[in-house]
């Protein structure tokens, strides 16, 4: 049986008057969401006292945090509607379906692309952490379309280089409020976590660099469907960059949505949808191009914007 792990240590000069959640994630090597869990479960003391996310440290004040025993490994589970669209023995192509992660990671429990692969006997690349063996890029749970998975150590290689460098091209479908101006634009705006340490990404002058491409497709009364191309690859960067010019994506309640568009359209996430992914093979073979069309609900949410247009 496994024990919380209690650690005990000095805040560095270096952090003196950090924000708790903020200090807790350099010192731990945490998420700030995660440290704020740890706060607000009362496993933090700082100076001997129960410590609140917002507090400010001091330089040489003691600080315990407990950390929670790991749970026990649970085992891999199909994943509903994960469909593979191409597989060989150095990669597999996925059509990932709403409401699911690509790989584990704590506070979330639900089904995963690698847990859904792995129940269904396909096998993955080793590399990588743990809990992300064979995952080159990412999207977030809510967030459909095509995603690749290295099966071979020698894919999980180039697969991830080719994402550092920038030569992956890879194609969304967003519906956003409103009518971008202009019609065909960039955003270029560093993205980090928000401040408020609730789990979200902002535009922040101490971000890390992030270029979204857009062009418009198609405009209805109170929206416009537009299709993105992305230079980086940042968390959350399509809903934090059309948040940012004010064009949230319709449903995305996270970043500023309406919530009665999204009710009329009958949207419970965010309209957004990976619809092409293009990259050299990295057995060395030529360039190849995989697609994904609509899942029934984003499908339905344009059906009643052109039926009212």
């Amino acid at each position: 049986m496994t024990t919380p792990d209690v650690r005990e240590v000095d805040v560095p000069e270096g952090l003196d008057g950090e924000r708790l959640d903020a200090a807790m994630a350099r010192m731990f090597g945490l998420s700030r969401s995660r440290a704020a869990e740890l706060i607000g479960d009362g496993l933090v003391l700082l100076d001997g006292r129960t410590a609140a996310k917002s507090d400010r440290v001091l330089a040489g004040e003691p600080l315990q945090v407990t950390l929670p025993a790991p749970r026990e490994a649970e085992p891999p589970r199909p994943v509903e509607g994960l469909v593979i669209l191409y597989e060989d023995d150095d990669i597999v192509v996925v059509d990932k379906p709403r409401g699911v992660a690509a790989h584990p990671s704590p506070g979330w429990s639900g089904p995963t692309v690698i847990g859904g692969l792995t129940a269904a006997g396909h096998t993955v690349a080793t590399s990588g952490a743990a809990e992300r063996q064979g995952i080159v890029h990412r999207l977030d749970a809510n967030t459909t379309g095509v995603m690749v998975v290295a099966k071979s150590e020698r894919a999980y290689s180039e697969l991830k280089r080719a994402f550092r460098e920038r030569t992956v091209d890879k194609r969304y479908h967003a519906l956003v409020q409103g009518h971008p101006d202009p019609l065909h634009g960039t955003v270029d705006a560093p993205i980090g976590r928000h401040p408020s340490g609730d789990g979200r990404f902002a535009v922040v002058s101490d971000g890390r660099p992030s270029v979204t491409h857009y062009d418009t497709l198609e405009a209805f009364r109170a929206a416009s469907l537009v299709s993105v191309h992305l230079e980086t690859g940042r968390t959350h960067q399509i809903r934090v960059h059309m948040s940012a010019i004010r064009h949230p994506c319709v449903g995305d309640l996270l970043y500023g949505a309406d919530p009665v568009l999204a009710a009329h359209l009958g949207l419970t996430r965010q309209w957004l949808h990976a619809v092409s992914l293009t990259f050299a093979h990295p057995a060395g073979g030529g360039e190849v191009t995989f697609t994904s069309t609509y899942p029934a609900d984003l499908a339905h949410a344009l059906d009643i914007l052109r039926a009212e247009s």
